[in-house]
């Protein structure tokens, strides 16, 4: 089942960035990584072609308080977002009596091979299973989205399937499908 989700008064913190939820005044940022070609595609959207673009998908994010705005500390510039999604729950029968979510993110192109995803969705993935007690999180890419497929390998996830999903292009795209249970979290947090 999927968990009631609002981050609006929630900031987290890893060693490079600041996690919190969109403001308006983040919009410039924003646009400047969703306009680059390659970044929206490899999270299955199209790149921003306005600041109008980004202008309407902002306010989606304040309005939903899903969704965490990726700030660099450095800079103090947003690089990047994490989203907490519904997951399908049909996909799902056998979890009906848990809590779970699904991740998505996305990261600036001038700030990929840094690491810096995994360590977002490392402390997103930590504050999902203490403060808000899932007992899962499910994340899901492109099969040729190998960056999303190593930030699943870095915080565990487990594959569970391959299928084909719908893009916004209409095309049917090869997916890989994952999972993350709680006890696995903490069993590996642990050692």
């Amino acid at each position: 089942m999927n968990a009631l989700i609002d981050i609006s008064k929630v900031t987290l913190e890893t060693k490079r960035l600041f996690l919190r939820i969109f403001q308006k005044d983040d919009v410039e940022d924003f646009y400047e990584y969703a306009k680059v070609p390659g970044v929206g595609e490899s999270a299955s959207w199209p790149h921003h072609e306005s600041i109008e673009d980004s202008k309407r998908v902002l306010e989606s994010f304040i309005k939903e308080k899903r969704t965490f705005a990726l700030v660099d500390k450095k800079t103090n510039r947003v690089i990047g977002s994490i989203g907490i999604d519904s997951y399908k729950e049909s996909l799902f029968p056998e979890l009906q009596s848990l809590m779970g979510r699904e991740l998505g993110c996305v990261l600036s192109k001038a700030y990929w091979g840094q690491g810096l995803m995994p360590e977002a969705i490392k402390r997103v993935i930590e504050y999902l299973f203490t403060e808000v007690k899932l007992d899962f999180i499910v994340y899901s890419h492109a099969k040729i989205n190998l960056q999303s497929q190593r930030v699943c390998e870095k915080n565990g996830f487990r594959l569970i399937q391959e299928f084909y999903a719908k893009y916004w292009t209409g095309q049917m795209v090869l997916s890989k499908l994952y999972i993350l249970y709680y006890e696995e979290w903490k069993k590996n947090e642990e050692l």
